[in-house]
C-alpha cells in the first residue's frame, strides 16, 4: 500500500494571513516529498475559506517546483464546473509542465453552497450526470479528433491542445460512493477514490466490497487501483490522541455546517459555532472521531492501516485538513513518515 498526502489551504479565522497559510501548505507538501510519500492531492473549492483551492492545477504546478518525486493529484476537480475541452487542455498542460506527474481526480462535487453560486439550479443528480458525460469526452480529446453531441456539451471535431506527456493521458480517478459510481469508474478504465468520512471501518469495508463487485461485473477491464482517503492524526501519546480527536470533532462540525449550507457566511468564513453547539451535535463526538478516524499513536495507526491494506486498498491518503495549527499538522505528518510508513516497506 502506497501513502500520499491530501491537503488544502485552510483558513478558519480572519486573523490568519493567507500568504502564510499557503506557504505552510507548500511546506507540508515538501515534507511529504522528502519523506518518500507517493503523491500529493489537493482539490477544487470556491468561495470557502474552509477549503481554499480555486484551481488545483495552479497549486500542483507550484508544488512541482518545490518537489522532486511525488505524483501530483487533483483531489478532485468538480466536473460540472468544467467544459471538457478546457479540462482536457489544462490537465494536459499541467502534465507537460510537471513532466508527467499528474493524476486527475474527478468528482461531481458535494457542497450546495458551490452549486448555487457556480451552477444555479443544479442538483446532485445532474452533477453526477455531468461527470459521467465529461470523463469519456476528456479521454477522447486526449486521443484527438474527437467530436461530441451529448446532453450537456456539443462540439465538432477537436483535439486537446496540448496533448499530455503520459501515454493515453494522466490516470483518471473517480470519487465513488454508491455502486453505480464504482461501476462507472471501472467500466471507463478509471481508478477509484473513496472516503468514508466519519463513518468508520464498516463503511471502509463496504466501499471495498462495492469496488470488488464492480471489478467482477466488468472483469473484461483491467483491475484499476483504489485509494482510501481518511482523516489521520498520529499522536505522540494517548493523551495527545484525545486532543486530536477533539480538534477533528470541531473540524467535522464545521464541515457539516458548510454541507448543510444554512449558517450565515461573511468574507468567506462561516458564522462561528459555539462550544455548546459543537457539544450538542447528534453524532459527532471526540469519542466517535477517535473510534472512526485514524487517530492514535504510531502503533495504533499501523494496526488500523494494516487492516486496510489487507482489504486490498492500493493507496492510503493521509487527509491532513483538520483546522489544527501548522505545528501540530507538521508533527503528525513527520511521525507518520518516520514511525508509521517504515512498517509497510
Amino acid at each position: 500500500m502506497k501513502f500520499s498526502l491530501f491537503a488544502h489551504m485552510e483558513r478558519i479565522s480572519p486573523d490568519q494571513d493567507q500568504k502564510q497559510l499557503y506557504d505552510e501548505f507548500i511546506e507540508l507538501c515538501k515534507i511529504a516529498d522528502e519523506g518518500g510519500m507517493h503523491a500529493v492531492w489537493t482539490g477544487e473549492h470556491h468561495g470557502m475559506n474552509f477549503t481554499i483551492a480555486p484551481n488545483p492545477m495552479l497549486n500542483l504546478i507550484d508544488i512541482a517546483r518545490h518537489t522532486k518525486n511525488v505524483r501530483l493529484g487533483t483531489g478532485t476537480v468538480i466536473a460540472p464546473f468544467w467544459h471538457p475541452i478546457r479540462l482536457a487542455g489544462e490537465a494536459a498542460m499541467t502534465d507537460i509542465i510537471t513532466e508527467g506527474r499528474l493524476e486527475l481526480g474527478i468528482a461531481r462535487g458535494a457542497y450546495s453552497f458551490e452549486y448555487e453560486r457556480l451552477m444555479p439550479g443544479m442538483d446532485a443528480w445532474e452533477a453526477g450526470q455531468r461527470m459521467r458525460e465529461l470523463v469519456p469526452v476528456v479521454q477522447g480529446l486526449w486521443k484527438g479528433d474527437y467530436e461530441h453531441d451529448g446532453e450537456f456539451h456539443q462540439f465538432p471535431k477537436t483535439t486537446s491542445a496540448p496533448q499530455p506527456v503520459q501515454k493515453d493521458g494522466p490516470p483518471i480517478w473517480i470519487a465513488a460512493r454508491d455502486p453505480n459510481s464504482h461501476e462507472f469508474a471501472v467500466s471507463n478504465g478509471c481508478n477509484v477514490q473513496v472516503t468514508p468520512l466519519w463513518n468508520g471501518d464498516g463503511e471502509i469495508e463496504s466501499l471495498m466490497s462495492k469496488f470488488n463487485d464492480a471489478c467482477e461485473k466488468f472483469s473484461d477491464q483491467p483491475r484499476p487501483k483504489i485509494m482510501l482517503l481518511q482523516h489521520t492524526y498520529v499522536a505522540d501519546s494517548d493523551d495527545d490522541a484525545k486532543v486530536g480527536a477533539v480538534e477533528l470533532n470541531r473540524f467535522y462540525c464545521y464541515f457539516g455546517a458548510w454541507f448543510m449550507n444554512k449558517r450565515e457566511i461573511s468574507q468567506g468564513l462561516i458564522d462561528p459555532l459555539s462550544d455548546e453547539e459543537i457539544a450538542a451535535h447528534p453524532f459527532y463526538t471526540p469519542e466517535a472521531m477517535e473510534r472512526d478516524l485514524v487517530i492514535g499513536t504510531p502503533e495504533t495507526v499501523i494496526d488500523r492501516l494494516k487492516k486496510y491494506e489487507s482489504l486490498g486498498y492500493d493507496e492510503y491518503a493521509f487527509w491532513i485538513d483538520s483546522s489544527m495549527s501548522f505545528e501540530r499538522k507538521k508533527a503528525s505528518l513527520e511521525r507518520f513518515i518516520n514511525d508509521v510508513m517504515p512498517a509497510f516497506q
